[in-house]
């Protein structure tokens, strides 16, 4: 109790001392929603009611792999809470009760008592798990990880884990080596599921035609991948008909990756268009400015060329939409927050960013990527279903 208070009185400090920091990023396109919404409380009431189902997400991939449990949840009262503003838009796609999850001070005030709540990934927030548990909700870690990169930090504060975990009833986790990462954090009641990303349903939304020469995607880049990515594709282009569409992981990123790919269409004569003006995929190199287009992308693609590794700090992402496609699938070497999903997957290139073009080379002679494992949601739709 004692540490529960301190704790509370530390973030409101914090929340005080980040006021102007929160202001200055309250106009930003990135965190126009959840900035106003998580600390400010603007447009994001309680839920209506208690004693449903409560789960909370970071972001889109997380919101994303929810969709196959809660289709087998279909007549429960469910709440959703997230992070980001992509994961809220995913999240208001399933029609239940959607909020962002407000900072931590607010949580004794703002959240009601659930039947369950289950907290995805690595989404550790104390005043969450003691609020809840306090109130007599049961707190379940669904799809729990923690990262080969993220270990030693979490061991660094074990004993702050260690209060934080003893509100968690069960953990449900994606690898052995999580369940012992947690095991070392002095979590109880621990089971290895595997990744329930592995149970989603990956699907197109639109039918785009297939291209007459070598299409290569590179979706969800971010920052310092696209140029890499480009400088590659010119060399390629020399000797192979094909053509490049890049999906940028951030719409606030569009109008600069734009620019970046017209300086490198001007100086080698390239064509260059954008989604939005023409989706056709008429020229050589294609911005996608737009959302919810990437496994559209990926059914007419040779290659896939998956952001998010080729540099430190991002961790990858997903590589089971290139892979459900048959993309032949190119990645960096910094995936470490998708490990256990690229497990799964088979026929992958891990490469430095200088190294991208000899991949694209050597793709020629590799088959198409595929994944090979499934997962049963069973166990977790029984315990929660228990609630």
């Amino acid at each position: 109790m004692l540490f529960s208070i301190v704790y509370y009185a530390l973030s409101v400090m914090l929340y005080i001392l980040a006021l102007p920091l929160l202001v200055f990023l309250f106009f930003k396109p990135k965190y126009k929603e959840s900035i106003p919404s998580r600390f400010f409380l603007f447009n994001n009431p309680r839920f209506k009611f208690e004693n449903g189902i409560w789960f909370h997400v970071c972001s889109l991939g997380e919101a994303k792999a929810l969709e196959p449990i809660l289709k087998l949840l279909e007549y429960e009262d469910i709440k959703i809470t997230t992070v980001t503003q992509t994961g809220q838009i995913q999240a208001k796609k399933y029609g239940h009760e959607t909020r962002y999850l407000p900072y931590e001070m607010f949580i004794p005030f703002w959240a009601k008592k659930q039947k369950v709540i289950l907290v995805l990934e690595a989404e550790f927030w104390y005043m969450l798990f003691a609020v809840m548990g306090a109130k007599g909700t049961r707190v379940i870690l669904l799809n729990a990880r923690i990262s080969e990169k993220s270990a030693k930090k979490y061991l660094q504060l074990a004993w702050f884990y260690r209060k934080m975990l003893r509100h968690v009833e069960i953990v449900y986790a994606q690898s052995e080596a999580d369940k012992n990462r947690f095991l070392a954090l002095g979590a109880r009641n621990i089971e290895v599921i595997g990744n329930i990303k592995l149970a989603g349903e990956i699907k197109k939304t639109k039918d785009y035609k297939k291209q007459d020469c070598e299409v290569i995607v590179a979706g969800s880049t971010h920052e310092t991948e696209e140029e890499a990515i480009i400088k590659s594709f010119v060399e390629y282009k020399k000797q192979v008909n094909a053509k490049l569409i890049i999906v940028p992981r951030h719409p606030e990123r569009f109008e600069r990756v734009y620019e970046l790919m017209n300086k490198y269409a001007s100086a080698h004569t390239l064509s260059l268009s954008k989604f939005s003006q023409d989706k056709n995929f008429d020229t050589d190199m294609i911005l996608v400015d737009a959302m919810g287009e990437l496994n559209n992308i990926y059914a007419i693609s040779d290659i896939a060329i998956v952001g998010g590794a080729f540099k430190e700090g991002v961790g990858g992402h997903n590589p089971l939409e290139p892979a459900h496609f048959e993309c032949k699938i190119i990645t960096g070497k910094h995936f470490h927050d998708q490990k256990e999903l690229y497990k799964y997957v088979h026929h992958v290139q891990y490469v430095e960013s200088d190294e991208i073009y000899k991949a694209l080379i050597a793709s020629k002679d590799l088959p198409p990527s595929i994944v090979e494992e499934t997962i049963n949601l069973d166990t977790v739709i029984k315990k929660i279903k228990e609630s």
